[in-house]
């Protein structure tokens, strides 16, 4: 059996890279394309064994990129982002087959991003300051020292993105990783593995190890040498995640989805708010920053459905090598059977699908927007994954904040208001780690990102990563005991 696959022209390696080196396994998992079902390989299926050598080989790199100047280190990062932007074709077709995300995205924003990922946080860690002061004529001096290994286990809806996302600031911040990422669209993270060691990163400084789930993933959680774990994913392996961490009390970055709200007021202007909901169906739904739920002032409810039908119609949904398509595919056959049961239970529960409420061929979902929907109903209250909205509708803003907050999560919400005054009262009382006015999906890497309630724990973005990724310490200096040594 091959230990190289080629997709779309491209080489990608299927082994397993730690400490410098491919590694296989006995074992492999077939990886398949949304795009169509065809099989692109078989992938190393790491286990125990495998999680030990990487965090054994991430330990011992630990001291040497723990101590190389920021500068280098943000160099080297500097490097890694020049290598993906030569890349970003290769990077862009083999993400887009591997998990079914739309090409011209790729092309045109979400590799670009991969590589501002790694400038960013290279340049945010040249600027991090040292929050010198004094007490009672005594010096404190705060430093941010990195903290250690670190397994970063990352998403499948936007892979390398949303890997980097955590991967460059904890090497920035002077941490060793194992990034384990998700086991249906594994192929970018051993590009990226590539590409970081053609930029020059030593050996053992990044890790990438394959595997399906907890075969993996609890050796890897529950290893006394990690020192923090970074995890975007599903509240059920959040938990498993949490317990496992526990043994050791190892620090936890936790961003978990949600069941985000769109507030439309009768002030705002309609067809900007009808555009921010068509622009939920982006990625097929697969997006847990969505605002999946709308909730729509009652005396433009009618016109507002009959605008979005209309705009939502326009859509072209098919091949994501297509430019011209909007949606593509669901990841997977399970993913799709998820989806469609959350609908069809919402349907016989009373809901109505005002377009969509079905599966079209190969692993593609109708866009669905369901009305008479109850507020304690599943389709409601449960994070579905797909593209699948929900109306309802409000007559007072009192009622509006208390429909948007009343889940189990808080990852995000979408306020549309002509009215500026309305906005600063009704964000202030949104439980929400993001809230956007009259706009959606705009993100600085600076701002802090995180959720609330069983959306996260946590905080990243800025400086924010660092505080997590760093062990901060404070050195406090008397004036006095020092002697004079000419």
């Amino acid at each position: 059996m091959s230990d190289k696959i080629t997709v779309a022209g491209v080489t990608v390696d299927t082994r397993h890279w730690i400490g410098g080196q491919r590694v296989a396994s006995s074992d492999t998992f077939t990886d398949h394309s949304p795009i169509d079902g065809a099989a692109l390989g078989e992938i190393a299926r790491g286990g125990p064994a495998e999680a030990a050598a990487a965090v054994a080989a991430a330990k011992a790199a630990f001291p040497g990129w723990a101590a190389t100047p920021r500068a280098e280190r943000a160099r080297v990062l500097h490097a890694i982002a020049d290598g993906v932007e030569k890349r970003i074709e290769e990077l862009a077709i083999v993400e887009t087959t591997d998990n079914g995300a739309l090409l011209r995205s790729h092309r045109r924003g979400v590799m670009p991003r991969v590589a501002h990922n790694f400038r960013f946080f290279a340049d945010w860690l040249l600027q991090l300051g040292h929050e010198d002061f004094e007490t009672r004529g005594h010096s404190n001096h705060v430093s941010w020292d990195p903290a250690g290994p670190c397994v970063l286990i990352t998403p499948w809806n936007a892979p390398l993105m949303l890997a980097t996302w955590k991967v460059a600031p904890a090497l920035a911040a002077g941490d060793t990783v194992v990034l384990k990422p998700a086991e249906w669209s594994p192929l970018t993270a051993s590009l990226l593995a590539d590409i970081a060691a053609e930029a020059g990163l030593p050996a053992g400084v990044l890790n990438v190890v394959q595997g399906y789930g907890a075969e993996i993933g609890d050796a890897l959680t529950s290893h006394p040498d990690v020192r923090r774990i970074s995890f975007t994913g599903s509240v059920p392996t959040a938990k498993r995640i949490a317990e496992s961490a526990a043994v050791n009390l190892t620090p936890l970055s936790l961003e978990l989805g949600g069941k985000s709200p769109l507030l439309v007021f009768a002030d705002a202007d309609l067809d900007l708010a009808v555009d921010l909901a068509v622009e939920q169906y982006d990625n097929a739904g697969q997006v847990c920053l969505a605002a999946t739920r709308f909730l729509v002032e009652e005396s433009i409810a009618e016109e507002f459905t009959h605008r979005f039908v209309e705009k939502a119609a326009t859509l072209t949904q098919g091949d994501p090598r297509d430019e011209a398509t909007d949606i593509g595919p669901n990841i997977h056959p399970r993913q799709l059977d998820k989806i469609d049961g959350f609908v069809q239970r919402a349907v016989a529960a009373g809901a109505r699908a005002v377009i969509g409420g079905h599966r079209k061929d190969g692993q593609y979902y109708a866009p669905t927007l369901l009305t008479d929907v109850a507020q304690d109903s599943e389709i409601v209250q449960e994070e579905v994954f797909g593209p699948v909205l929900t109306l309802q509708t409000f007559s007072t803003e009192e009622e509006a904040v208390r429909l948007a907050n009343d889940t189990r999560f808080g990852l995000a919400a979408t306020v549309a208001t002509g009215d500026r005054a309305r906005s600063e009262r009704v964000t202030a009382q949104l439980v929400a780690g993001t809230v956007w006015v009259n706009c959606f999906f705009v993100r600085d890497l600076q701002a802090p990102f995180g959720g609330s309630r069983l959306s996260g724990v946590g905080r990243e973005g800025g400086t924010w990563s660092f505080d997590f990724y760093c062990d901060l310490k404070n050195t406090v200096t008397a004036p006095k005991g020092w002697k004079d040594h000419g």
